[in-house]
């Protein structure tokens, strides 16, 4: 059956929709599989060392031309044309799910919905968006979530649609598991200036609902716990001239490394260079996260973990079985024990991480999790 996979996030851009899509692309047969995703600076060179088919489009019209998605709607007549397409994928419920809609009437192709998060939480929030989404997941033949959690928040809105609900979990690429060797983690020491320092890790994009200034407002009290803690962030974001003026404001300027974005080919150095993994995520205005694939990157990798309750995170980490939870708006006095008894008990880390890292190789593979949509492969 030869697929077409529609997304507007995918590599070289960085993020854990565009992981979970391109890792997804590449558990199918690649003489069968055809992606549709935008174009961005190195993609060409991305594409080169693919197995599979992509095809870069700048898909939407400028919004002065509405409906802005009838450009994809011709771009994806086209890509069925020429590439024989069977089944669609669609990684985005609106706009695309108005192409989805249109094509499987004209030609009978069948198509999936893919949610990653915040798309179909949006499209409820609006009378109008809300009938737009209804008829797209009406015609769809599977949805599928990241997590039982955001399966679980749709249901509440639209319980019509449970028959048709499922769950694909992302799951770490095998570069997470692998050691560095010992020369290259004391080089990359060496070269952040680590001697005798703890690490903690923070990999997510510098925006609302990661915690970001809560973080930055406990440290000087984590400090107290652990004087040589470095805080290492990979990522970037609106929110970053903000977050620099407040680890100045705060004195944390020899703290903090701010290492920007990283490939994602490129993260599992950071991750077992650290000795602790912190990601306080939070709901934010409505929003959760969907599940977290840094939270099992990191277990992946062996790291011990503090994780924010939001959403589906509660799947990721376990609490004091595979790692901690903590809520942030409980009070700063819980989740600064819990980062400081990672470090002082390394039995108790230890044993966190190692069974984390059990848990996320017996159940978050992609051989194992593509069963879900078996019938449509």
């Amino acid at each position: 059956m030869k697929k077409l996979i529609i997304t507007f996030e995918y590599p070289p851009k960085i993020g854990g929709i565009a992981s979970y899509v391109r890792q997804f692309a590449g558990e199918l047969d690649p003489a069968d599989v055809v992606v549709l995703a935008p174009g961005y600076k190195n993609a060409k060179e991305f594409d080169k060392g693919e197995k599979f088919k992509t095809i870069r489009k700048n898909m939407l019209f400028p919004v002065f031309i509405w409906p802005r998605w009838i450009k994809l709607f011709f771009q994806v007549l086209r890509i069925i044309k020429k590439e024989k397409i069977e089944i669609i994928y669609l990684h985005h419920v609106l706009p695309v799910g108005h192409v989805a809609r249109l094509i499987k009437k004209f030609k009978k192709i069948p198509y999936l919905v893919f949610s990653h998060g915040t798309d179909i939480e949006y499209a409820t929030r609006s009378r109008w968006k809300r009938g737009m989404l209804k008829k797209v997941l009406e015609d769809s033949e599977q949805i599928v979530f990241n997590s039982k959690n955001l399966k679980h928040r749709l249901l509440k809105v639209l319980p019509e649609y449970e028959s048709k609900a499922s769950v694909l979990y992302p799951c770490p690429e095998q570069i997470f598991y692998d050691e560095m060797s010992e020369e290259e983690n004391n080089s990359l020491k060496a070269q952040y200036a680590l001697e005798g320092k703890k690490v903690m890790l923070t990999v997510a994009r510098l925006d609302e609902g990661k915690g970001y200034t809560h973080l930055i407002r406990m440290l000087p009290e984590i400090l107290k716990e652990v004087p040589n803690l470095v805080w290492f962030v990979v990522g970037d974001g609106p929110k970053k001239d903000f977050l620099l003026k407040e680890i100045q404001k705060n004195s944390l300027q020899s703290v903090v490394r701010f290492i920007g974005e990283v490939p994602h080919e490129e993260l599992n150095k950071f991750y077992h260079l650290a000795d602790l993994f912190v990601l306080l995520t939070h709901p934010d205005e409505g929003r959760e996260e969907g599940l977290g694939l840094v939270y099992l990157e990191a277990a992946a990798a062996g790291l011990p973990v503090v994780a924010g309750k939001s959403g589906g995170v509660e799947e990721a980490v376990l609490h004091t079985q595979t790692g901690v939870l903590v809520d942030i708006y409980k009070g700063d006095k819980s989740v600064i024990k819990s980062i400081a008894e990672m470090f002082d008990n390394d039995e108790y880390a230890k044993r966190l991480s190692e069974n984390a890292r059990i848990r996320v190789r017996a159940n978050f593979k992609w051989d194992s999790q593509m069963k879900v949509i078996g019938k449509w492969m």
